[in-house]
């Protein structure tokens, strides 16, 4: 069970364009590509009448979408692709989606991850 919220995405509909609400009651027109080549996932943003205002931005594991832009167009909320249990190096086809999800970064400080080291296995 996921403990950050996610942008719910499915890879059989990538490519794909969609609104979305970030914040400020602000609407975005949000992209999700991929590039078989380099087995990469990659980011465009619009605003709601479509100018773009970044495109290709690739989706590397535990950094922050857009952290060297400058931009007051650019939602104020903070996305980060994860795999919350931390097992991931990378993010591949065959993990998107399924344990890398891109997240909203908004968990409070200083609020602590749970952890695994007292899961007991049934099998």
């Amino acid at each position: 069970m996921a403990i950050r919220n996610y942008i719910p995405l499915e890879l059989d509909n990538i490519p794909e364009l969609f609104e979305f609400d970030f914040d400020d009651d602000r609407s975005f027109l949000f992209g999700i590509n991929y590039a078989e080549s380099q087995d990469l996932f990659s980011v465009d943003l619009y605003n709601i009448e479509g100018e773009p205002i970044v495109l290709g931005e690739r989706l590397v594991l535990n950094e922050r979408l857009w952290a060297d832009i400058i931009d007051d167009r650019l939602p104020s909320v903070d996305l980060v692709p994860l795999d919350e249990s931390g097992k991931e190096t990378k993010i591949t086809k065959d993990n998107f989606t399924k344990t890398v999800f891109l997240y909203f970064d908004d968990l409070a400080p200083e609020m602590e991850l749970p952890a695994l080291d007292n899961e007991v296995s049934v099998i």
